[in-house]
C-alpha cells in the first residue's frame, strides 16, 4: 500500500465507487463514518466533530466484547482485576481498543492498516497486539482484526466490532440464529433459549442479547439502503432501543461474560499461547433500493 498524507494527522478517509469511509485511528481506531454518497450506512459524523469511539459508526472489540462481569475473572488459576470504563456501569465493558490511540502503520486510497501495541495495565493484565485491516470497494468494506500474544502468559482473547446502524422509518433485521442469552438487570448472561431467528421492523424489535448460531448473513433493509453482513465469527449481540435514532447487530466470537462461564473455550473465548495468534473478519456489503 502506498501512504498518502493524512487529511488531519488522526482522520484518513478512503474512497471507492460511491462509498466514503472515515477512520480516526488516534480514538480507538473507530470508522467515524460511511456513507454512499451523502447517505449515512452505518451512524456516522464529521471526523473532526467526533469527540469519542462511543459516538463513532463502528468501533472494535479487543480483547474481549460485551462484559467482564464485576471488573474480575479468573484464569489458569490466578485472579485478575480490570478497571471500571463505562461510566458507572458495575462491569468492565467491550475491552481496552475502543479506549486507546491505534498507528497508522499503512494507508492508500482504499485501504488502511492500524495497529496497536498494549503494554498491559490495569484495564487489561496482558500485553497483546492487535492489528485491523480496512480495504474499501465500491459497494463493501471489508474489515480484518489480528491479535498477537506479545505477553508470557497465555491469555483469554475475544474480539468483534460494534456498529451502529441508522434506525431509518423501514428498518428491517433479518438474521438466521439458533439461541438467544437472557440477561439478569447488568446485562450478565444467565440462561441459553431457543431462538429460531430474527425477522422484524427494528421498531418493534426490543433486543439487548447476546445470539448463538448465526448463519449466513444479517440483512438490513430500509427505505434506502439494502445491506448484508458477514462476518467469520459465529455470534451476534443485538441492540435495539426504543429511544435511540441507531440500533446494534455486532459479530462477536464468544458469548458476554464467556470467561466467568465453567468452559469459556465452548462459548467461544479463545486461549492464546505465547506468541500465538487468533483472527476474524467482517463485511458488510452496500446496495441501493
Amino acid at each position: 500500500m502506498s501512504a498518502p498524507a493524512p487529511l488531519t494527522p488522526h482522520r484518513f478517509e478512503l474512497h471507492a465507487g460511491a462509498l466514503r469511509l472515515a477512520v480516526r485511528p488516534d480514538l480507538g481506531g473507530c470508522i467515524a463514518g460511511l456513507w454512499h454518497r451523502e447517505l449515512p450506512v452505518l451512524r456516522s459524523c464529521d471526523p473532526p466533530l467526533l469527540d469519542s469511539a462511543r459516538a463513532s459508526g463502528c468501533y472494535p472489540l479487543v480483547p474481549y466484547s460485551n462484559r467482564i462481569g464485576y471488573r474480575r475473572f479468573r484464569w489458569r488459576g490466578r485472579d485478575y482485576t480490570t478497571e471500571r470504563n463505562f461510566d458507572d456501569n458495575p462491569h468492565s465493558v467491550h475491552g481496552v481498543g475502543w479506549l486507546r490511540p491505534w498507528t497508522v502503520v499503512a494507508s492508500g486510497a482504499n485501504d488502511l492498516g492500524l495497529r496497536l501495541s498494549h503494554p498491559g495495565d490495569a484495564h487489561w493484565p496482558f500485553a497483546f497486539e492487535a492489528e485491523q485491516y480496512f480495504a474499501l470497494e465500491p459497494d463493501a468494506l471489508t474489515v480484518r482484526l489480528v491479535v498477537t500474544n506479545t505477553d508470557e502468559r497465555p491469555q483469554p482473547v475475544g474480539l468483534g466490532w460494534h456498529p451502529y446502524f441508522p434506525k431509518r422509518s423501514r428498518s428491517r433485521l433479518h438474521v438466521e440464529l439458533s439461541d438467544r442469552w437472557e440477561s439478569d438487570a447488568t446485562q450478565l448472561p444467565t440462561r441459553r433459549v431457543p431462538q429460531p431467528g430474527i425477522d422484524g421492523d427494528v421498531s418493534h424489535l426490543g433486543f439487548d442479547h447476546c445470539f448463538e448460531g448465526w448463519k449466513g448473513a444479517a440483512r438490513i433493509r430500509d427505505e434506502r439502503l439494502s445491506l448484508s453482513l458477514s462476518s467469520s465469527l459465529d455470534r451476534l449481540v443485538v441492540y435495539t432501543p426504543a429511544d435511540k435514532p441507531y440500533f446494534c447487530v455486532e459479530p462477536v466470537s464468544h458469548v458476554s461474560n464467556a470467561v466467568h462461564m465453567a468452559d469459556p473455550i465452548a462459548h467461544g473465548l479463545r486461549e492464546l499461547e505465547a506468541g500465538a495468534r487468533t483472527e476474524a473478519w467482517m463485511r458488510l456489503t452496500v446496495g441501493v433500493v
